[in-house]
């Protein structure tokens, strides 16, 4: 498939998505949300798929929106923000969300705005030491979007989340993994080879029961101790059904590596 405003790439059983508008720090215009939902199309449909890593080239991973199609003369018709959230940036985080594998993201430089929130519906997220995450949405008098509002007070507390939406400073990789908004802060170099590493590995493993930890994570926002309970059986139940789970207590009965098929 070519493309003009990402690199998408399929090696391994996984998934590479780049988001390639450097010039702009790779903030999304129309073309550029199309293209992102088509190749996660592919990702869903692809079976051969059991890990997507997501990072940006250039110097910043994501500065969100590219302002320059939301500039507004004097006297002209003030843009819907809310359907562009409803078609583009909503079904993206919903898409991120619900991606039967692990999703890793590989921020490298900015990531300001829903480049931010788009990171954070990531399942792992990895930071060059040199990359910042900014609520920049109040400089411009907006609310953080992209599942902002969402994952921020999940991740980091209320008043954490107060702080980063209300101030919008920039928060640096380091702190960011001090604070566990993100999985992990490395040196600038190694940023790329690591994520990739952890995509490659992740991809060696039982998907289907990766998946199910995913949902099961996900679903325990909303629910009760006892509601959650269930949850983890039914899933359980699930799992056990998988290829996977007889292939990982044989290997552990045989002493050897398992070879796990993502099924």
């Amino acid at each position: 498939m070519e493309f003009a405003t990402i690199e998408f790439d399929l090696e391994g059983g996984v998934a590479t998505l780049a988001l390639n508008r450097p010039e702009r720090l790779n903030s999304f215009n129309e073309q550029m949300h199309q293209e992102v939902r088509e190749a996660l199309s592919v990702v869903e449909q692809d079976q051969a798929v059991r890990a997507l890593l997501i990072t940006g080239n250039g110097r910043g991973f994501c500065a969100g929106q590219d302002l320059s199609d939301r500039s507004v003369a004097p006297g002209a018709e003030v843009p819907d923000l809310g359907s562009s959230i409803e078609t583009w940036y909503n079904p993206l985080i919903r898409t991120l969300q619900r991606l039967p594998m692990p999703v890793i993201a590989a921020v490298n430089g900015v990531a300001a705005g829903a480049g931010a929130n788009i990171a954070l519906a990531c399942d792992l997220v990895i930071a060059a030491r040199s990359a910042s995450f900014t609520q920049a949405f109040c400089k411009i008098g907006l609310v953080p979007d992209s599942g902002g509002t969402w994952q921020l007070p999940r991740l980091v507390g209320m008043a954490r989340a107060k702080g980063l939406s209300m101030l919008g400073d920039k928060l640096s990789a380091e702190q960011a993994a001090a604070w566990g908004l993100i999985w992990q802060c490395v040196d600038d170099d190694a940023l790329r080879s690591t994520a990739t590493d952890l995509a490659r590995h992740l991809a060696t493993q039982p998907t289907r029961g990766l998946a199910l930890i995913k949902q099961a994570l996900n679903q325990s926002f909303d629910n009760d101790l006892d509601t959650q309970l269930d949850v983890e059986r039914d899933l359980q139940r699930e799992a056990g059904r998988t290829e996977d789970y007889r292939e990982g207590v044989a290997a552990f009965m045989e002493k050897r590596a398992p070879q796990f098929k993502g099924r």
